[in-house]
């Protein structure tokens, strides 16, 4: 039986829609993936076009809250920005762990150059990947 993961940011736009991305693409077999968000700021395309650069296909996912999940409960709560960490609604008999990264969207908010912005959001992909890719170690899962 797959245990369920949850990566949770503030709006579930990037960072967290990257992580589930990553999480379905390495540990589809150990993990069900889901991500949230503690508001709904809807989908960042430039995330969503990063990830494409990797064949990960984030086109059909769709920004949303934790209330709007139909999963009752996580074996894992993964806070991907320190806002969520903060903010984090209570998930009984759920493991929080915190793995935090930086947001491409304040980060590139003054820019005007793509090539540059989405250098941005390629940085901030290949960290998550990376640490997705350690993701049961991280969470203390060595089952």
């Amino acid at each position: 039986m797959k245990k369920k993961i949850l990566f949770l940011c503030t709006g579930n736009s990037c960072r967290s829609q990257m992580a589930e991305g990553w999480c379905r693409f390495f540990w589809d077999e150990k993990y069900e993936c889901y991500s949230a968000g503690t508001q709904k700021h809807g989908m960042n395309t430039r995330a969503v076009k990063v990830m494409q650069e990797e064949g990960i296909d984030l086109s059909t996912h769709f920004s949303k809250t934790t209330d709007e999940l139909a999963i009752e409960s996580f074996d894992f709560v993964v806070t991907v920005c320190d806002s969520a960490n903060e903010a984090c609604p209570y998930f009984a008999g759920s493991k929080i762990v915190h793995l935090g990264f930086n947001d491409p969207p304040a980060l590139t908010k003054d820019m005007i150059d793509e090539n540059q912005i989405l250098n941005i959001y390629r940085r901030v992909r290949d960290e998550i990947k990376t640490t997705v890719q350690r993701l049961p170690e991280l969470i203390g899962d060595l089952s």
